[in-house]
């Protein structure tokens, strides 16, 4: 190859190999690129730029920046010479995004946030109007929401009676069939009678005489002081006919109304507890004048200091009021009360002197009292006709009254002690529940002194 040909290659820019059959470019042909311009490759990502000269990378002064370049000038030459080596690249490197390629994922919207670009992110399909709502979060804290009842399985309880008792015991406790529905029964009405109480809180008992009505008055007394351990329950006797009350709670009772009512030193409950007798159950009570030979008729100004004294330290009074209800301690009684029981043989002459006590306390203007009446027929020598029963539980319930018929009992006739509700039948003590339970619906709530118990 001649000087001509080196100095024309060198003209045109040719890197090709000497031994090609290369022809210069005719003179019309526009310039090629600049002589010692080369297209750098792009480096990869972590490359770090530095000096490089002819000699080599490290020396020398750093090469210029490209110029740039006319219009056209590299693609004429490339279709003249053909084009230069492509330089190696990675795979993908340089290369345009297709057009399907996947946007990166975005986090969603916060929480209260509104969602932009009509409802979504960019990048991102419009969510699907069949998407159900988030929900809403709980009201409460976090410790109201975690309920042990949810996470602690319950117990079932053991029976207390009859055959399931026996099935459980004769296991040793691997079979228990729980209580059976009449357990349940009981223990709901226990557990009413258990209900909050505030205040004070007065049960009037009236019926003829022999009707049993000082038998449930002690009955229901007991109850109550058994089932509500944190209340203290006092009876008292307020029959002005010889009431036999102290006798069938505690024979050994001493004070009366006379000297509670006269004693000025009662400041603690121990100064009234030497005053008012007790039974088993917890029951105390507030005997009358047993002794004739002193005969003392109880009058309202004694009824009423006597009882506003018990008030300061006892939370229910169970009245047992005289047969006759004209006279001036039963119309004190009356006014003081908010609950009624009114005790009734299962015969006829029984149920019409039930049936005059109600009539009476209509055309007093009661109405309010009568509401909260109790009718009990009381079947004391357990000689009761069936039919009757039913038919005077019919008349009573259909002006409005709540029945309760209470059978007969050997353990409750006159003259004994009651000590309690253990020796009470199982259907006796039922019917005292309920009886109990009917009366536990009255009880105040809230707080009774400007309460008005007509």
């Amino acid at each position: 190859m001649t000087n001509r040909d080196d100095a024309l290659r060198k003209d045109l820019g040719w890197t090709g190999p000497e031994e090609s059959n290369y022809e210069p470019v005719p003179e019309h042909t526009p310039p090629a690129a600049p002589p010692n311009v080369t297209v750098p490759p792009r480096p990869p990502v972590d490359f770090t730029p530095s000096a490089t000269t002819d000699d080599g990378p490290g020396s020398g002064p750093p090469t210029p920046p490209e110029p740039e370049r006319p219009v056209g000038v590299f693609r004429a030459a490339a279709d003249r010479h053909g084009p230069p080596p492509a330089p190696h690249r990675p795979e993908g490197w340089g290369q345009p995004r297709p057009p399907a390629w996947p946007q990166p994922a975005r986090p969603p919207a916060p929480h209260g946030l509104p969602p932009q670009h009509g409802g979504s992110w960019p990048g991102q399909a419009p969510p699907s109007p069949q998407a159900p709502p988030a929900a809403a979060p709980q009201p409460g804290s976090y410790a109201e929401r975690i309920r042990a009842g949810d996470l602690v399985p319950t117990r079932k309880p053991a029976p207390k009676r009859g055959w399931r008792l026996g099935l459980y015991k004769a296991t040793f406790g691997l079979v228990n069939l729980g209580p059976s529905p009449e357990e349940r029964r009981i223990a709901e009405l226990e557990a009413r009678i258990r209900g909050p109480l505030r205040g004070h809180f007065k049960i009037g008992v009236m019926g003829k005489g022999g009707a049993g009505k000082t038998t449930v008055s002690a009955c229901i007394g007991s109850v109550l002081a058994e089932l509500r351990q944190d209340d203290r329950v006092v009876a008292v006797d307020a029959d002005t006919a010889f009431g036999k009350l102290g006798s069938r709670v505690d024979p050994k009772a001493q004070g009366s109304f006379w000297e509670l009512a006269g004693d000025q030193h009662l400041e603690t409950f121990a100064d009234v507890r030497n005053r008012v007798g007790n039974n088993a159950a917890g029951l105390f009570v507030l005997a009358g004048e047993a002794t004739p030979a002193r005969r003392r008729v109880l009058d309202s100004a004694i009824y009423r200091e006597a009882t506003s004294r018990l008030d300061r330290h006892f939370t229910i009074s169970i009245i047992d009021c005289s047969s006759t209800m004209d006279t001036p301690v039963t119309q004190e009684v009356l006014r003081d009360l908010d609950a009624l029981v009114v005790v009734s043989t299962p015969w006829v002459d029984g149920a019409a002197a039930a049936g005059q006590t109600l009539d009476w306390l209509a055309s007093r203007g009661l109405t309010g009292l009568l509401q909260r009446t109790i009718v009990v027929l009381n079947d004391s020598d357990g000689h009761a006709d069936k039919r009757t029963r039913t038919i005077l539980a019919q008349q009573f319930s259909s002006q409005g009254q709540l029945v309760v018929e209470v059978p007969f009992d050997g353990h409750l006739r006159p003259g004994g002690v009651i000590d309690g509700t253990r020796e009470m039948s199982p259907p006796a003590r039922r019917r005292f529940l309920e009886i109990c339970a009917a009366l536990a619906a009255h009880f105040p709530t809230q707080d009774d002194r400007s309460r008005d118990r007509h």
